[in-house]
């Protein structure tokens, strides 16, 4: 199968051309994206006490430059002892973080690193003298640490180990209490609670914001799978289905097709998505194979311009090689309700038409044969009922006489509709009479059947006619009227002007039918299924000799119904 063109992608479909994406350039959210995958699988291979080294870290270097700033500038500080056992808190919290199974132990149990920092930086600040209070600073690093948990209480334990860490080393190393030292001790807190705070907020936020971007993904995931599913499942369809898909955008651009449109010699190529190479002469004719289809009127040209039809006839290729399609196009439409394109199926029935051919002739070929032994019978029917001597079975005779009749009209549409041509013999008409008369002598019928007929015409209506075959029209659909109106009802028989036609219609209250029953209503020797289920007499003909003799006319003929409420068939006739 040939595909061309993604959803939400542009191609350029000119020859050499190639995919022309219509999306922006998403390099760079890529990159990003691609980065923090790295930064979570490092993460994730850490595992818990990796973790929890990588967090002390940056405090535990911290203090490395601290001592090595000390040695420079101060050196004198690293000779204290108090300066020096707050060094060996640092490195001894920094070795607990390395050797604890942090993994084996509580949840949160960490955490107790994070708060000791806090009392170690407060040592290391008060053992450095006023030189050191800039320590105070690195509080950020076990505050954050302790914040960014999603449990409240670790924004507790920070703003509590901020507290510590200014109150137990004054206490510890008996410092004096200065102004300098209260407001240290009032303020540092307020601003670590802020910190602490600040971070907790922003760490949530973030979470809630990547656990949404990943269930997104998750959900992206889904659909991106779901629809290369479908994908999958197209293909195998447009690979096995016999019948040729074709599908092209607004601008009757190819987007799709299937194996059976490329692998149909009379289908693919140009043969009809324009003219045909040789003279520019198209391929492609009407039903009755000889006609061309103008470029204007081929499947794509009108699909791609808006229009849908179902199961129109077409012919492709030539000569011998000549094949029958059956055309079917759908209109797809975008989001914003906009006309998107088409999909058009090809299905070949070379086959079947030739066999309908076959049946029409076998069928006419029996018709006249019938015809000739049933025109002598009816002659010497005739005679004999001239002849005197045969009352007492004259009866029987009338009997056989208007069963000979009527198989003999059933012959005639048989013949009729084998042929789809009709002779005729048109002259000036008054078709209100003709309606009239029909509306009369069915009267009796009607009567029979607790039909009501009503005839609604204006006078005259005169057009140039076969009187002869629009009385056999006119008879066929108010028969049909009474005799699809079981339970009675009322039949209506309309005759009008519109413009430069002459306007029949026949209602009725009858039996109805569906959709589908409409679509097949003209065709030969259909019949509905509540009329098979009630016996309702008849072979299928009416409606489609009706229609080869209204359309031998220049007319039309036109059906409306619906179940349980009526039947109208309407007759258009040209004046002219």
């Amino acid at each position: 199968m040939s595909r061309v063109g993604e959803p939400g992608v542009q191609q350029d479909l000119r020859p050499g051309g190639g995919a022309r994406s219509g999306l922006p350039d998403n390099s760079t959210s890529a990159d990003k994206s691609h980065l923090a995958d790295k930064i979570d699988a490092f993460f994730g291979r850490l595992g818990e006490r990796g973790r929890v080294i990588v967090r002390q870290l940056p405090l535990s270097i911290t203090v490395l430059l601290v001592v090595a700033a000390a040695a420079v500038f101060h050196p004198e500080t690293l000779a204290d002892p108090s300066f020096r056992l707050a060094l060996l808190a640092h490195t001894a919290l920094f070795v607990v973080s390395v050797a604890v199974p942090w993994g084996r132990l509580p949840k949160g149990a960490y955490a107790v690193i994070p708060a000791l920092d806090c009392v170690a930086i407060g040592f290391t600040r008060e053992a450095g003298g006023p030189n050191f209070n800039v320590l105070s600073l690195l509080l950020v690093f076990p505050v954050v640490w302790l914040s960014v948990d999603r449990n409240r209480a670790g924004v507790v334990l920070a703003v509590a180990s901020t507290v510590m860490s200014t109150v137990l080393p004054s206490a510890a190393l008996g410092t004096p209490v200065t102004q300098g030292s209260m407001i240290r001790t009032i303020f540092l807190p307020l601003v670590m609670a802020a910190i602490a705070v600040t971070a907790h907020v922003v760490a949530g936020t973030l979470y809630r914001q990547r656990r949404t971007l990943v269930r997104k993904d998750e959900a992206l995931a889904e659909t991106a799978a779901e629809s290369i599913r479908r994908q999958r499942l197209l293909d195998a369809v447009l690979s096995t289905v016999n019948v040729a898909v074709w599908v092209v955008d607004q601008d009757g651009r190819d987007v799709l097709t299937n194996r059976a449109l490329e692998t149909d010699a009379a289908l693919s190529g140009a043969a009809l998505s324009g003219p045909a190479p040789s003279g520019n002469q198209p391929r492609l004719f009407q039903s009755d194979r000889t006609t061309p289809v103008p470029p204007e009127r081929f499947p794509t040209a009108r699909a791609a311009g808006g229009e849908t039809f179902t199961d129109e006839l077409y012919w492709a290729g030539e000569g011998e090689e000549m094949r029958a399609y059956s055309v079917t196009a759908r209109t797809m439409s975008s989001t914003d309700g906009k006309h998107a394109g088409a999909v058009i199926t090809f299905a070949e029935v070379t086959a079947l038409i030739r066999a309908l051919s076959a049946k029409d002739n076998f069928v006419a070929t029996v018709s006249h044969e019938l015809r000739t032994p049933l025109t002598s019978i009816l002659g010497y029917l005739e005679l004999v009922l001239d002849e005197p001597g045969h009352e007492d079975i004259e009866e029987e005779l009338r009997i056989v006489e208007r069963n000979a009749h009527h198989l003999l009209g059933l012959v005639n549409d048989l013949i009729a509709v084998a042929s789809e041509r009709i002779e005729l013999t048109l002259q000036d008409t008054d078709v209100a009479g003709l309606l009239a008369g029909v509306v009369a002598s069915s009267h009796a019928r009607a009567t029979v059947s607790g039909v009501e007929l009503v005839l609604d015409v204006e006078e005259p209506l005169t057009a140039r006619i076969d009187p002869g075959r629009i009385r056999q029209v006119f008879g066929n659909l108010v028969s049909n009227a009474i005799k699809f109106s079981p339970d009675g009802g009322r039949v209506i028989a309309r005759a009008y002007r519109a413009n430069s036609h002459v306007v029949c219609s026949i209602a009725d209250t009858g039996i109805g039918m569906d959709s589908q029953e409409q679509e097949q209503a003209f065709t030969k020797f259909f019949r509905s299924a509540r009329s098979r289920e009630t016996a309702i007499p008849g072979a299928g003909l009416g409606l489609p000799i009706s229609k080869t003799i209204v359309e031998g006319h220049g007319g039309s003929i036109s059906l409306g119904s619906a179940p349980g409420k009526g039947t109208t068939v309407t007759v258009r006739l040209p004046v002219a």
